[in-house]
């Protein structure tokens, strides 16, 4: 493969990959705000206030499941792009890729599992 291509093949990809990763972060930062609203109107035991965090929860959850797409996709397409980098530069390439894969499915497994425990799922 060229310089030129490849370049540009792994510039598209970092653009796509740093897009998703600004998406996850503004989403993952608007639950936060969420979740503080959630958090207040629950202290506040008005009861307008709790019926709105029915809706709160619905908008978090939602939230939560955006997110997990959006790094579903992320793995996909590293995954696809270990593969092709496998072949062009050999397998321990692809095999440290992959390991950081499997980081990335169990952090975001743990988020989940906080948001889970917090009784947000």
């Amino acid at each position: 493969m060229e310089g030129g291509a490849f370049s540009s093949e792994h510039g598209e990809m970092l653009q796509t990959f740093q897009k998703s990763i600004v998406q996850v972060q503004n989403i993952l930062d608007q639950n936060k705000l969420l979740i503080n609203e959630i958090s207040q109107n629950q202290e506040s035991k008005i009861p307008d206030d709790l019926s709105r965090n029915a809706r709160l929860i619905r908008e978090l959850n939602d939230n939560v499941r955006r997110v997990v797409d959006l790094y579903s996709h992320l793995s996909n397409n590293l995954t696809r792009t270990t593969e092709i980098n496998s072949v062009d530069q050999g397998e321990s390439n692809g095999r440290a890729a992959g390991n950081n894969l499997l980081n990335s499915e169990t952090d975001m497994k743990d988020y989940l599992e906080k948001v889970k425990a917090r009784g947000f799922l």
